[in-house]
């Protein structure tokens, strides 16, 4: 049933790539079956799949470069960018949405305390923050990896961390970025706080945050996609009669284990076969031989049939929320062997994969020469959990449909 056009305005880094925004996308193009009219402003690149008519892009690349200028020798990452985030205040004023939909506003884009002012002012409109990292709630870093720091549950200071995003070589300014956050998020009111992983709700609801209306909704994959796909990748990579381990990253860095598996490769025996995926020009020249490199694809049918023709999919990463790449992998039959890392086992369980602590490649390359069987229904069973519409579901009864 229509509504009345009531209004959705989503806020994101990105508008229609990325994990982040694939989820906004297949939001907005949801809310607007169920009758709302929706806007996605977004920070950078294009607005993609969106069209031009709904979008509105914060900013532009000088600004972005300055910015990330600024934050690196000062430390302001959230607290710059006064005219542009007024510009763009200007704009909700004149769309005058129902409902904000934020997703990530850290990333060089926009100015937090003016936000917050404005929601805080704005009581009538009802504001939905999807956490996918912990920037919201600490003094500067994204991602939190409690064993090296605690100090967001009580207050940021003296960063040790000054080298993760959002990078800072100067200043450090986590301990007065820390109270003027908790400060200004605490003031709005009509907002609901979303995580995509039990994980995440469990460190928001010891920061600041907990006294927040709160709610846990997995992302979501899209099954008629990842699922089980034929092709003659093993025969054409010379991969017949090995066992395929699969790695999968937008960005391959040592956090995302980049190392580990180049470790892995000398500890494993000629009949495994690694195959990282994702892999840029620099990386490559310094992966070892029995290492396949491929190019990111864009492709989701072709990733779908790499995860169909791997034994194994490995995810070595250190820091991270709720990873979609477990699930697709499950969706297309094959098992996640990953490190405990912040959300990453949720997905699993003893029938689909295991995990392992962080960092013991060793314990890792022994599980793996062990060949641990699973079974591949078991795997796309429990990935049917993580449908994209079990996700979109659960936002539009946050917004009222």
């Amino acid at each position: 049933m229509l509504l009345d056009q009531k209004k959705i305005l989503f806020v994101n880094s990105l508008c229609s790539s990325g994990s982040t925004g694939n989820i906004v996308y297949e939001l907005y193009t949801r809310a607007k079956e169920n009758g709302y009219k929706c806007a996605v402003a977004y920070g950078r690149g294009d607005s993609g799949r969106i069209p031009k008519e709904d979008s509105y892009k914060i900013g532009t690349p000088l600004s972005l470069y300055r910015t990330v200028l600024l934050a690196r020798f000062f430390d302001i990452e959230g607290f710059s960018l006064v005219a542009q985030t007024k510009r763009f205040l200007s704009f909700v004023d004149s769309f005058s949405p129902d409902i904000v939909h934020l997703h990530n506003v850290h990333g060089y884009f926009l100015n937090l305390e003016l936000l917050m002012k404005y929601f805080s002012s704005h009581k009538e409109i009802k504001v939905v923050w999807t956490l996918h990292d912990m920037w919201t709630m600490t003094g500067r870093c994204a991602i939190v990896d409690e064993c090296v720091c605690d100090k967001w549950i009580e207050g940021c200071n003296h960063c040790s961390r000054k080298d993760i995003y959002p990078k800072t070589a100067l200043l450090d300014k986590c301990e007065k970025n820390y109270i003027k956050k908790k400060k200004l998020i605490s003031s709005v009111e009509n907002m609901t706080l979303v995580t995509p992983s039990e994980w995440l709700m469990s460190n928001v609801k010891r920061s600041y945050l907990k006294d927040k209306n709160k709610k846990v909704i997995n992302n979501g994959i899209d099954l008629t996609l990842f699922k089980p796909t034929a092709s003659d990748l093993r025969k054409k990579y010379s991969l017949e009669g090995k066992t395929v381990v699969l790695g999968v990253s937008f960005k391959w860095v040592d956090e995302k284990g980049l190392s580990d598996f180049i470790r892995l490769r000398g500890l494993l025996p000629e009949d495994f076969s690694i195959v990282l995926i994702g892999v840029s020009k620099k990386v490559k020249e310094i992966l070892p031989d029995g290492i396949l490199a491929i190019e990111r694809t864009e492709s989701r049918e072709e990733l779908a049939a790499w995860y169909t023709a791997s034994d194994y999919f490995l995810n070595l990463t250190y820091y991270d929320t709720f990873p979609t790449v477990n699930l697709e992998a499950l969706a297309c039959g094959t098992p996640v062997i990953t490190y405990k890392t912040g959300g990453s086992p949720e997905s699993l369980t003893d029938k689909c994969g295991l995990s392992s602590e962080k960092g013991n490649i060793d314990l890792i390359a022994k599980i793996l020469k062990e060949k641990p069987t699973f079974s591949s229904s078991d795997c796309i069973e429990r990935s049917k959990l993580y449908d994209k519409n079990n996700a979109v579901k659960g936002y539009l009864e946050l917004y009222g449909c």
